[in-house]
Parts: C-alpha cells; sequence; structure tokens
C-alpha cells in the first residue's frame, strides 16, 4: 500500500458512518458570482484601502484631471514621462504645457531608455474599493506591461464608475478583456518588498511611486 491509498483508506474508515449529507452545508445560497459586496461608500473605500498601499490618491472632477496631473507630476519633480498612444488628448496637452519632456512609446522603446524616463501616465480598467488594487488590462490608453513596470513612478487615473467593491466584481468586469487575450496588471501600492530582515524597500520590481487620481 502506497502513502495516497493510505490516505484515501482513512478517509472512507473516518466517513462510514456518515448516511446522510451535512443539511446546513446543503442549503441553497443565494449569490452571484460578480455581485457587487454592500458599501456604504465604495469610492471613500478605494481612496482609504488604496492610500493604505503608500500610494497618493486625489480625488478630482473630470474637467480637472488634467490639471491634477500636471500638479501631481511636479510635486514628484518629473522632468520626463512616457505616455501611451491612446491617452487622453487634454491630459497630454496639459502635461507638455506643464514643462515635462513628452516621449512616446511608437517605435517601442528599448528598456534601458525606459529606465532613463521619470514616470508614465496611464488610464486604468478596475479599481478594486475592497483591497485598494488598480488593474490595467492595457489597452491603448495604458499601454503595454513595460512602460508600467519601469520608470520610478506611475500616474493612474481612475474613473468612479471603474470603481467596483470587490476582487470578485472585478474579475466579472474584467472578462471581456480575459476573452480576448489581453495581459492585465494588479497593481496594490507601489513595488516593494519585505522579504529581506523586514525592511520595506520600495520599487523592487516595478515603480517605487504611485499617484492616483480618482476622476468623479
Amino acid at each position: 500500500m502506497n502513502a495516497r491509498e493510505e490516505i484515501l483508506g482513512r478517509v472512507r474508515t473516518a466517513l462510514a458512518d456518515v448516511t446522510e449529507l451535512d443539511p446546513v452545508a446543503d442549503v441553497p445560497v443565494a449569490w452571484e458570482y460578480g455581485r457587487a459586496t454592500a458599501m456604504a461608500d465604495v469610492l471613500a473605500r478605494f481612496v482609504e484601502t488604496t492610500e493604505d498601499y503608500k500610494a497618493t490618491v486625489v480625488r478630482a472632477p473630470a474637467g480637472d484631471v488634467p490639471a491634477r496631473i500636471a500638479e501631481l507630476l511636479a510635486g514628484a519633480g518629473v522632468a520626463t514621462a512616457v505616455l501611451p498612444s491612446g491617452l487622453d488628448d487634454a491630459w497630454r496637452a496639459a502635461i507638455a504645457a506643464s514643462g515635462v519632456s513628452v516621449l512616446d512609446d511608437e517605435p517601442q522603446l528599448s528598456r534601458a531608455e525606459l529606465d532613463r524616463i521619470d514616470a508614465v501616465v496611464t488610464a486604468s480598467a478596475v479599481g478594486i474599493a475592497e483591497t485598494g488594487t488598480i488593474v490595467l488590462d492595457h489597452a491603448a490608453d495604458q499601454g503595454r506591461r513595460a512602460l508600467t513596470l519601469v520608470p520610478d513612478t506611475h500616474l493612474v487615473v481612475v474613473r468612479a464608475d471603474q470603481v467596483v467593491s470587490d476582487v470578485a466584481e472585478a474579475v466579472a468586469r474584467l472578462a471581456p478583456a480575459v476573452t480576448d487575450g489581453a495581459p492585465l496588471t494588479w497593481i496594490s501600492g507601489p513595488s516593494a518588498t519585505s522579504d529581506i530582515e523586514l525592511s520595506r524597500v520600495e520599487g523592487v520590481h516595478g515603480p517605487r511611486t504611485l499617484l492616483v487620481i480618482l476622476s468623479e
């Protein structure tokens, strides 16, 4: 008898006197995958949990987003920024007008070139209130994955209608992108690790600074 057979034998012995299923476990639960979890204020919860990860979060009306982008980049000391091809034209104009040197990724920049760029500015696909996570599906306004992993600062704009309650609702929202074969990047605060002597080190495998604008 091998180990697997011995374990299964013990399970069968333990269940020998069970004649009916647990009636509690068999009670139907009215639940649908992807249904929103009730929250008093989903946007406030998103801000709170995102800030818990040491990200900077600014709430702004949609019309003020270009100005807020320029302000945050200036506050972070950004001199150069790479922008995805599909980024909002008003955001792009505000960044250029602020004095930041704008670079495009067409043709694609090398990893060495990206490493010399201070920041990347993108839109997003989903924000998750329960976990403070931002998900990118790398549509045209988000660019390829390397853009959001190599530069030291990532400024990302999340629309209020993109914020969902929890991970299950986010997965349901992202299903079309997955079906289309799009890559997904899940961001929970700046890149960091505490593996070495429990000391937090930021920027280990991605941007060390995450700036978030919640567009309302």
